[in-house]
């Protein structure tokens, strides 16, 4: 009893751990990582296939099953007293023949390295999968900080703009400003609110896309995201050559082009062995009544006579292999172009970031207070400081779309590492 009742308590307990690790989703980026890796079923599908790659290598280096034939001799007695039969022991004779069918050395081994390598190559694209799969899920959650954040700031300035339309009600009631002022505040909440509805939906729309990566309902929600990661510094063109030895070494595009080559290798050398004959060894006991009376031994081998076929499979072999090499060659260019590319938007993104954080909000922060106090002595219109309060906006949204770009950047130049930063 003491045993079902503990069993039943882990299994709440551990439901109710499922149940906080969902309502948890979104709070970074990490958490979003281990919940696809463990119920995304693409990348399933890609480990469930490189499993069954691997149970390929037995069977392609095994010996094929055995022989066994049965030749019932003089099955009517040569026509004498004795009645035809189908049993061995009232037969004439019976032969039994047990065969082995055995490739040319070397060729098993061959068989398995083609089949190792095939292998290898649907493991590789198994890490490619998750590679897009995570590269996808950070640039989402990136997106998806970044909608969170402009709503914020968005909301913080409709605030702004609405104790403006206060100060701005004091003026007119006093006959230091005109109605219009008011009027203009009440328009641009409006404006913002209508940003507000469409950020609203954008953000909408990239939960439902974080969500079909995450394989959950669309509507499922998600926490509001709390903070980006850091940029590592190794993520800068000064590394360029050192990230491009780790590509090598570790994109698992490269790795299944790598195997490619290998397989192709395997398969020339085969094609070549196919020069020599395949054998059958046989072992003949005949049976004469109930006794085995005689043995035979048998040795079948194929002729390989139609070399011009041989021929053409050989340079279809090296073909093959030339193309795995070239393909390789056209992935390694194509790779590094975009690691260029990344690290060069990288850290455009940081300077703009810093810029923008240390120049263009601070100017924004001081032209909007003396807007507003100009506004208050009446030296200012209010035009100005919707003005003013616009640049604040877009000076702050500037530093947060420039850390989106750094992150989304940061998720490319991992995806082609195939390994974090």
């Amino acid at each position: 009893m003491r045993n079902i009742i503990a069993l039943l308590l882990l299994g709440c307990f551990s439901s109710w751990t499922a149940q906080a690790a969902e309502l948890t989703l979104g709070t970074d980026l990490r958490g979003l990582l281990s919940y696809a890796r463990e119920h995304n079923p693409e990348f399933a599908a890609m480990r469930y296939e490189a499993e069954a790659a691997t149970q390929r290598v037995q069977p392609a280096a095994a010996l094929p099953d055995p022989v066994l034939r049965t030749e019932l001799m003089d099955v009517t007695n040569q026509g004498m007293d004795k009645a035809a039969s189908l049993l061995p022991s009232q037969v004439g004779s019976t032969r039994y023949t047990l065969m082995q069918s055995l490739p040319w050395l070397g060729k098993r081994d061959l068989r398995r390295g083609a089949a190792e390598a095939g292998a290898e190559q649907v493991q590789g694209r198994a890490a490619a999968t998750w590679a897009e799969l995570a590269m996808q899920i950070k640039s989402a959650y990136a997106q998806y900080y970044y909608v969170a954040g402009s709503q914020k700031i968005t909301r913080d300035l409709f605030d702004l703009v609405v104790r403006m339309e206060k100060v701005a009600q004091v003026r007119y009631a006093n006959g230091l400003a005109a109605q219009q002022d008011a009027v203009r505040a009440q328009v641009e909440q409006t404006v913002m609110k209508t940003e507000l509805v469409m950020l609203n939906n954008t953000r909408q729309q990239i939960g439902a896309r974080l969500n079909a990566l995450l394989s959950r309902p669309a509507t499922m929600p998600l926490v509001t995201p709390q903070s980006l990661r850091n940029i590592p510094t190794t993520a800068s063109l000064e590394n360029y050559a050192a990230l491009e030895a780790r590509i090598r070494e570790h994109n698992p595009d490269l790795f299944v082009d790598e195997a490619g080559i290998r397989a192709s290798e395997k398969n020339r050398d085969l094609v070549y062995k196919n020069r020599y004959p395949d054998f059958t060894l046989g072992l003949s006991p005949t049976q004469f009544g109930t006794a085995v009376r005689e043995w035979g031994l048998m040795v079948e081998l194929n002729i390989p006579l139609q070399q011009e076929s041989r021929r053409s499979q050989e340079r279809e072999s090296e073909a093959m292999l030339a193309v795995a090499r070239a393909r390789k060659e056209a992935t390694a260019n194509r790779i590094l172009s975009a690691l260029a590319e990344s690290l060069s938007g990288i850290e455009a993104a940081q300077r703009t970031g810093q810029l923008s954080e240390t120049g263009l909000l601070p100017q924004a922060n001081v032209t909007f207070e003396s807007a507003l106090i100009g506004y208050q002595t009446g030296k200012v219109d209010f035009a100005t400081l919707l003005d003013a309060a616009r640049q604040v906006l877009n000076a702050r949204l500037e530093v947060l779309k420039a850390q989106t770009e750094a992150q989304m950047r940061l998720a490319e130049i991992e995806r082609l590492l195939g390994e974090e930063l």
